[in-house]
C-alpha cells in the first residue's frame, strides 16, 4: 500500500508535493477549497499546467482531492443539493484539469428519513455529476461512522447506491475509523477479514481505490467521527500494519488523517513501512 496524508495546499495545489514528500507520503489527499465553504475550485490552466509538470517528477501520487464537508446528497433542502452537485463537479473537473484521480466525499446524512426515502435523489444526484464531468475521474463515496443519520455506514448502502448508479467511475473509499465506530470489528485479524468478506459481498472489492487510515477515538460501535493517532487509539496498530502487507490492495493509496500534523504523520509512515516490513 502507497501510504500518504491528507497535506495543506497552502499557497496553491502545486504545493502539496513539498509538503508530501518532506513526511515520505507516496500519495497525497487534498482540499482544493475550504472545506466549510462553498466556494468554485477552478483552477487556471497555468496553475493546472504547473501541477501536472510538479507530479511528473514527484515521489508522490497518485494525488486525490477530499470534497467539501457541506455536500449532502441527502438533503431535502433543493438549494443544499444543488449546491451539492455544483461542488462536486466543480471539483471533479478541476480533477481532470489537474490529472487527479478523483474526488472523495460524504454522501451527507437522511436526518432521521432514511435511507429509502432518500436512495432515489442520492444515486440520481450521482449520475448527474458522473454525467456533466470528464472521464476518467472518478467520484468516490467514502464510509460513514454512522452518527446523526449519515449515509454509508453500513457497506450495503454503498453497495446499493453502486449497483443502482452503474458507473465503473463511482469508487470507495473505506475509512477505518468509520468502519470501527460502525460496528465493524477490523481490530482483530478474525474481525477484519469478516469486513472484508462483508465488503466484498455487499459492494466488490473492485470498487475500493483508497483508504483512510485513522486510529479511533471511541470503542467499537459508537458511531462517532473521532480520529486517534495510529496506535494511540481504540483499534491499535497491528490493523494498519495488516493493511500495508495485504496484497489484495498493495497498488492501493492510504491517507492519514489523525491528530498531530506533518510531524505526527512522518513517525506514522515510517513506523507503518518497519511495521510491514516485519510481517
Amino acid at each position: 500500500m502507497k501510504i500518504g496524508a491528507h497535506v495543506s495546499t497552502a499557497g496553491g495545489p502545486v504545493t502539496a508535493f513539498e509538503r508530501a514528500e518532506a513526511i515520505g507520503a507516496e500519495a497525497a489527499q487534498i482540499f482544493l477549497t475550504p472545506p466549510q465553504q462553498w466556494r468554485s475550485s477552478k483552477v487556471d490552466e497555468e496553475g493546472a499546467a504547473a501541477f501536472r509538470a510538479r507530479a511528473t517528477g514527484s515521489t508522490c501520487g497518485p494525488v486525490f482531492v477530499h470534497g467539501v464537508y457541506l455536500i449532502n446528497l441527502a438533503t431535502s433542502d433543493t438549494t443544499n443539493l444543488t449546491r451539492s452537485t455544483s461542488s462536486l463537479k466543480s471539483a471533479m473537473t478541476s480533477c481532470s484539469q489537474l490529472g487527479i484521480q478523483g474526488v472523495i466525499f460524504h454522501l451527507g446524512s437522511h436526518k432521521g428519513m432514511g435511507l429509502d426515502a432518500v436512495f432515489d435523489q442520492i444515486c440520481v444526484a450521482c449520475k448527474e455529476v458522473l454525467d456533466a464531468t470528464p472521464g476518467p475521474t472518478q467520484l468516490i463515496l467514502e464510509n460513514s461512522a454512522g452518527s446523526g443519520g449519515t449515509i454509508g455506514s453500513r457497506f450495503e448502502d454503498l453497495g446499493r447506491i453502486i449497483k443502482m448508479v452503474g458507473s465503473d467511475r463511482l469508487k470507495v473509499c473505506v475509512d477505518t475509523q468509520h468502519s470501527f465506530a460502525a460496528g465493524y470489528d477490523v481490530k482483530t485479524e478474525e474481525g477484519f477479514e469478516a469486513a472484508i468478506a462483508e465488503f466484498d459481498r455487499r459492494v466488490g472489492l473492485q470498487h475500493v481505490c483508497a483508504f483512510h487510515l485513522n486510529d479511533s477515538k471511541v470503542e467499537l460501535g459508537r458511531a462517532v467521527d473521532r480520529h486517534e493517532d495510529l496506535g494511540a487509539g481504540a483499534i491499535g496498530f497491528p490493523l494498519f500494519a495488516r493493511l500495508m502487507a495485504d496484497r489484495r490492495f498493495a497498488d492501493l493509496p492510504g491517507f492519514l488523517e489523525t491528530p498531530g500534523g506533518p510531524p505526527a504523520w512522518k513517525r506514522a509512515i515510517a513506523r507503518l513501512r518497519r511495521g510491514s516490513a516485519k510481517r
